[in-house]
């Protein structure tokens, strides 16, 4: 502990930092290009925003059962895990509605929003590419965007023919710590001009093996005082099985100047909830009562880009989304709370022609959002929420200075006839940035921007026990719309034998919407209410690549990544919860012709710095390691073993409502076989 608080002291005495993350493939080539924060692509080194980009066997590295842990270790993100099948990315300490979870930039239309222990409907298995834009500068996808987009794609529908007429691949895994059994492929083929694509996978887990007892030693300390006895799980984590099964089939026509496809995915997911409380008295159910969530989506999806010129334009994009999305919990073999989501969203994205020194881009989203929950856990009365945006961004570049501003108007209304309520709020964000070339290498930035969020169904209209979260959640009908006015300074190094980037940011919140806890209590759970209240934010992230050793057979590099944030309310308001401690993870890496190995130490720093009603929480180490072996030569087939959690110590995170009832696994081997043609 005494070297991992020096590391974490030294790094971060540099600055409180952020990166942008480039991914490199075994041969040393660099992702460069982002889509997911402009309409028109951008070079990713040179983007104002702060992100990363996973594919490849980068992403094949870290690809986890659910999106949040799969991403949760990038600089600046961390995960809600609500055990090893609910988990949403959390960027900076903003989660829920403050960040958006895009499947090929089209909402996820699932619940995942509305409490942590509902799963994301995305599985990473089947993505191909993850963009992860982090800071409120990603405003053209709506205020609830103030904390980041992550974006994944799939490539159900195809944009271009493939080579050769058919590409693909396989892959099969398994892995100790939860037994788990997965395998998953894709495939697209092409007959003249149409491309058709076909993809599956089937994952199943049983309870995790974890490290010591399930309750934390401070729980267990706060249960022995009062008297209360409960058995104590230890070695597995209790109803933590899961099993998910998801299938896609997609057609794209595809010619020069574009391509317009469809593609229908269905989502398949029965997964346990570990921790979930039935009462003050029952925080271990037995078998006969475990709660399990039983979700099913189905998505339809239209994609098209035409790049013929007209008008003032050289680019159309369209993308259009309808899911009907059900999840049921069950108390053993009894229906407890139904929800259903039904939604589509549609956006069209229309990039100008260049003059000169200027490019830009202009379009416009729709959306509309039907959520009813029936049962013991309804807490959110049915609502609708409509909502239609109008964008901009416009870019100068004025060697070796680049000027660029955006703006986005938008709409949001919300009814809910069951309590004759409804609210609608008008939002105008904006942002400015600048960013300058020094020399080849080395470029600065730095973005302001102003964005206002609506505040959601549930952070209005709820009034109801939420066991997930063992709160009594009470809505707030009268909440006026959040703004934030962010700031942030990006310094990089593109070339060389050392490369990275940092930068540090601030957010000010303008009637920040949080729950608070006054001591009240209903149904035997304490009343968290939504409240409004000035807030700020203020952290950043490091990453850093270094050059060790560079020869024809084999190059060695270190890499090191940190980040930290910090929030409170303002006028000595104290903490927010659930805000994430300092993080360092610091790597070794090697790559040779037919494979690349790497090993790393993951820290996290204590978390002591908590409200009045959560628990402090100590922080861990982690030993990974990763090799990947190609045993003919080539990139077709991989033999992959990884291995998390080497000394199988205690790990809890502390984003997460269970971190006191639920830690990471224990120590977990993978292997895996994938095969690409």
């Amino acid at each position: 502990m005494r070297v991992q608080r020096y590391l974490l002291l030294t790094t971060t005495a540099l600055f409180p930092l952020a990166v942008l993350a480039a991914e490199q493939d075994r041969h040393g080539a660099v992702e460069e290009v982002l889509v997911t924060s402009r309409p028109y692509e951008q070079d990713l080194d040179r983007a104002l925003q702060a992100g990363s980009v996973l594919s490849g066997e980068e992403l094949a590295r870290r690809v986890e059962g659910t999106l949040g842990e799969t991403l949760s270790g990038l600089p600046g993100v961390s995960s809600s895990y609500f055990g090893p099948a609910a988990s949403r990315p959390v960027i900076r300490g903003l989660s829920g509605d403050r960040v958006r979870i895009l499947n090929g930039g089209i909402g996820s239309f699932d619940a995942a929003a509305i409490s942590p222990d509902h799963a994301v409907a995305l599985d990473p298995l089947t993505a191909e590419r993850i963009e992860i834009v982090r800071g409120p500068g990603t405003l053209l996808y709506g205020g609830a965007a103030v904390g980041g987009v992550i974006n994944v794609f799939d490539g159900r529908i195809p944009s271009r023919l493939p080579d050769n007429g058919a590409e693909g691949a396989v892959r099969a895994v398994y892995g100790s710590a939860a037994d788990e059994r997965s395998a998953d492929g894709a495939a697209t083929l092409s007959a003249g001009q149409l491309a058709v694509h076909i993809d599956g996978s089937y994952r199943k887990t049983d309870d995790l093996k974890i490290p010591g007892f399930a309750d934390s030693k401070r729980l267990r300390a706060l249960e022995a005082e009062a008297a209360e006895e409960h058995e104590q799980t230890k070695g597995r984590l209790f109803n933590s099985a899961a099993k998910t099964m998801n299938g896609a089939v997609g057609m794209s026509y595809v010619w020069e100047a574009g391509f317009f496809g469809a593609s229908y995915s269905r989502n398949d997911q029965l997964y346990g909830v570990p921790g979930h409380a039935h009462g003050p008295d029952d925080d271990h159910a037995d078998d006969a009562g475990a709660v399990r969530i039983d979700l099913v989506q189905d998505r339809f999806d239209v994609t098209g880009e035409m790049i013929t010129p007209f008008l003032m334009f050289e680019k159309a994009k369209l993308r259009f989304g309808y899911a009907d999305y059900r999840h049921t919990e069950l108390e053993g073999d009894e229906i407890g709370t139904v929800f259903n989501n039904k939604g589509w969203e549609g956006r069209l994205e229309l990039v100008q022609r260049s003059r000169g020194a200027w490019r830009g881009a202009m379009g416009a989203q729709l959306s509309k959002r039907d959520f009813a929950a029936v049962g013991e856990e309804a807490f959110t009365p049915p609502s609708v929420t409509k909502n239609w945006g109008l964008f901009t961004v416009q870019e100068l570049v004025l060697e070796p200075l680049t000027l660029e501003a955006g703006a986005r108007f938008e709409r949001v209304t919300v009814d809910v006839d069951a309590l004759g309520q409804d609210r609608a709020f008008s939002l105008l964000s904006i942002s400015a940035g600048a960013s300058v070339e020094l020399g080849d290498d080395w470029s600065l930035g730095a973005t302001l921007s102003r964005s206002k969020r609506a505040p959601a169904a549930e952070e209005l209209f709820s009034d109801g026990p939420h066991l997930a979260t063992r709160a009594y959640e009470l809505g707030n009908p009268a909440l006026s719309k959040e703004t934030a006015l962010s700031m942030e300074g990006i310094l990089r190094k593109r070339a060389g034998a050392v490369q990275g980037a940092l930068s540090l940011f601030y957010t000010k919140f303008d009637d920040f919407i949080y729950e608070s806890h006054d001591g009240l209590q209903a149904d035997d759970l304490p009343v968290f209410a939504f409240m409004q209240r000035d807030a700020r934010f203020y952290g950043g992230e490091l990453e850093l690549t270094v050059d060790i050793h560079k020869s024809e057979a084999v190059v060695f590099s270190l890499d090191v990544a940190a980040d930290i944030v910090r929030a409170s309310l303002s006028h000595n308001g104290g903490p927010l919860p659930r805000i994430p401690p300092k993080s360092l993870t610091v790597g070794i890496a090697a790559q040779g012709a037919w494979y690349d190995a790497r090993i790393e130490v993951e820290m996290a720093d204590k978390q002591t710095r908590v409200t009045a009603y959560e628990l402090p929480t100590d922080g861990y180490t982690l030993l990974n390691m990763n090799v990947n072996v190609h045993p003919f030569a080539r990139d077709d087939v991989t033999l992959s073993l990884r291995a998390r959690n080497l000394t199988n110590a205690e790990a809890r995170t502390h984003t997460s409502f269970l971190k006191d009832y639920a830690p990471l696994p224990g120590r977990d081997v993978r292997l895996s076989a994938t095969y690409r043609f």
